[in-house]
């Protein structure tokens, strides 16, 4: 299809290149080799109009038109376009635009507190959120949520970082408004899941980070004085994560890739990566073993002359040897085998391992050529960045110290996508960092003694013989949606556990939002009670002839404060009381339609499960509602 479109896309009349396009790919279907030979010489001379036109195709009308035949109805009503302003302290005034995917009317927006940001992919330069109305539908339709997705501005007009800049101050304004922006009621803040696939899973990172920062350095503000809540959790389809395109993988990836508890997540993986640089040859000495633990290194003796101060060498000088810590000194056998001391033929077996970039160096969706492409257009011509150091640029790279706040993150990514190095080290440094965090809280606080717990902090799906962009086609690779409804029930599981910890007792953040006290140290969130936010909020947008007063009123106000708190609890009743009335008036109803099927409390298939069953017991006692049971 690519070599079709980019055929037809000299042409200036619209409608006529719409359809010379279809009528090209048509062609190339046929003439498979012409297509391939189309499709190289453009990657050899990438412009920015060629990735929009091979990525924007499915916006096309006559596409268009046949992903929405082959689309199931999940949603009545249609995506709405949406601009949300930005927050006073931004550097820049003008709104950022998106689309709200939610099945229903606006005025029901108000009785819903959780929100769903998804920043789309799209290499940073091209794909919108209409190329994304499979994914957006469905997660919409199933959850039955408000799902906002960015359309943020792309590069090169608008280089790195204006697109990260854009999704913070979307998440400000949305925290800051307690959701009105978006039409919620604005009693408490919302509870939000970030999602983003390929480059929007980077942006996805890097805003989590933004947050992290806000809140540890206070480099960020919110309202003046508070910092922002971090997001409740993440999900990132094949992130690209890491700009800085190499061929070798070092020892501490190698060993993220290979850590012992994700060795039945990553054992194909792995056996991809093993069977990819063993090569056969004629050796007569045995293989070093792969799974032998490496020896432990030390340093080399002194040398007994004195070394010379210079060196003069030959100019220029080229290496093909791999750096000292991608192929440590390994003792070698000095025994043969007794059984075949001759030349035989074995495997010759190695410990340099490749990136996946490298490795897929063939894939038709994400090439070396066009993720090269990507990033100059990204970085623009004015910026110069360390690509060994800049984390908000290639999250890969951020410290333990703030992968220790990162809320639970999910992970969907293809076994055989360029990017899934990625996703596979990213996801074993916050399994690190979180576990060594554990282990010194327990150190130093004897009464912890819960067992740390991968899952509690990441999840990685790894599907095989997949690539790059899987649910861009869905149309025409059905079991995309198998992997679409597990982001969904993904986002469900999230919100359900941050209810969960909600009724269980947890803190009132100063947004608004609820933290269970084990995840405040974490998250370097105040704990207080909605009360004391209020009174925060009076003090810190009040005048400085009124702080006196507001002073006073910190002393003598307790009853007041006891007021507003009780306020607080019977709104929130309320809307538990409502969310759960109406779950039980559409359960009786599928009942008398004969479509009531018993549910497993793991599968997730749809709203009524989890949240409805954990709220039920869980909110059961204060909201009078104890009697209702699932059958």
């Amino acid at each position: 299809m690519d070599a079709g479109f980019w055929s037809a896309m000299r042409i200036r009349r619209k409608w006529l290149r719409d359809l010379a396009s279809i009528v090209f790919t048509g062609y190339y279907l046929i003439a498979a080799e012409q297509a391939d030979e189309k499709v190289r010489k453009v990657r050899g001379m990438l412009t920015v109009d060629h990735l929009r036109v091979s990525w924007n195709k499915g916006t096309t009308p006559y596409l268009s038109f046949l992903t929405n035949l082959l689309r199931p109805r999940f949603m009545r009503y249609p995506p709405r376009q949406i601009r949300i302003p930005r927050p006073p302290n931004s550097d820049y005034r003008e709104p950022v635009n998106g689309w709200l995917y939610f099945d229903g009317p606006l005025s029901a927006l108000k009785k819903h507190t959780k929100v769903v940001l998804d920043i789309p992919g799209g290499g940073f330069v091209a794909m919108d959120p209409r190329t994304n109305d499979d994914k957006l539908f469905a997660w919409a339709g199933k959850t039955g949520l408000p799902v906002l997705s960015l359309d943020y501005k792309k590069a090169p007009e608008f280089p790195y970082p204006y697109a990260l800049n854009e999704c913070f101050d979307v998440y400000s304004t949305i925290m800051a408004s307690r959701g009105r922006c978006l039409g919620l009621s604005g009693d408490v803040a919302p509870k939000i899941v970030i999602t983003g696939d390929s480059a929007g899973g980077n942006l996805a990172t890097g805003l989590t980070i933004m947050i992290i920062e806000a809140g540890s350095t206070h480099t960020r503000q919110f309202l003046g004085q508070q910092p922002l809540p971090i997001p409740d959790g993440l999900v990132l389809i094949y992130p690209g994560l890491d700009m800085n395109i190499g061929n070798w993988m070092s020892d501490e990836q190698m060993s993220l890739i290979k850590d012992r508890r994700m060795r039945k997540t990553n054992r194909t993986f792995i056996r991809q990566k093993s069977m990819q640089y063993t090569m056969a040859a004629g050796t007569p000495h045995h293989s070093e073993d792969e799974d032998q633990t490496p020896p432990k290194l030390t340093s080399p003796p002194l040398a007994t002359t004195p070394a010379p101060l210079s060196i003069t060498l030959p100019s220029p000088q080229f290496s093909t040897a791999a750096p000292s810590l991608l192929s440590p000194p390994v003792a070698r056998k000095q025994s043969v085998s007794p059984q075949s001391p001759s030349h035989h033929p074995e495997p010759l077996k190695t410990r340099l391992a490749m990136s996946s970039m490298i490795s897929y160096f063939n894939d038709r969706i994400l090439s070396p050529e066009m993720m090269r492409a990507m990033i100059i257009l990204y970085i623009g011509p004015h910026n110069r960045p360390d690509f060994s150091q800049d984390y908000l640029l290639s999250p890969i790279l951020a410290p333990d110290s703030i992968l220790t706040q990162f809320p639970k993150t999910y992970f969907l990514t293809g076994e055989r996508d360029p990017l899934v190095d990625d996703t596979v080290i990213f996801a074993g440094r916050i399994r690190r960092a979180k576990a060594a965090k554990h282990l010194a809280d327990q150190a130093s606080d004897i009464r912890l003694h819960k067992e740390f717990d991968d899952r509690d902090v990441v999840e990685v799906v790894l599907i095989p013989g997949i690539s790059h962009g899987f649910l861009q086609f869905v149309g025409v690779f059905p079991e995309g949606w198998k992997y679409i409804h597990r982001c969904s029930r993904w986002i469900e599981h999230i919100f359900a556990a941050a209810e969960e910890r909600e009724l269980r007792g947890g803190a009132v953040t100063p947004a608004g939002g609820y933290r269970s006290s084990a995840n405040l140290h974490h998250h370097r969130r105040r704990t207080e009670s909605s009360g004391d936010e209020d009174v925060g909020l009076e003090m810190s947008m009040s005048s400085s002839k009124g702080k006196g007063k507001a002073g006073k009123g910190l002393g003598l106000g307790v009853g007041a404060l006891a007021k507003k708190k009780e306020e607080e609890r019977r709104k929130k009743e309320g809307l538990l009381k409502e969310q759960l009335r109406e779950r039980g008036e559409r359960r009786q109803k599928e009942k008398s339609d004969g479509m009531e099927r018993r549910k497993s409390m793991v599968s997730l298939a749809s709203e009524d499960d989890l949240l409805g069953r954990r709220m039920l017991g869980l909110a059961g006692p204060l909201t009078g509602m104890g009697d209702m049971h699932d059958d």
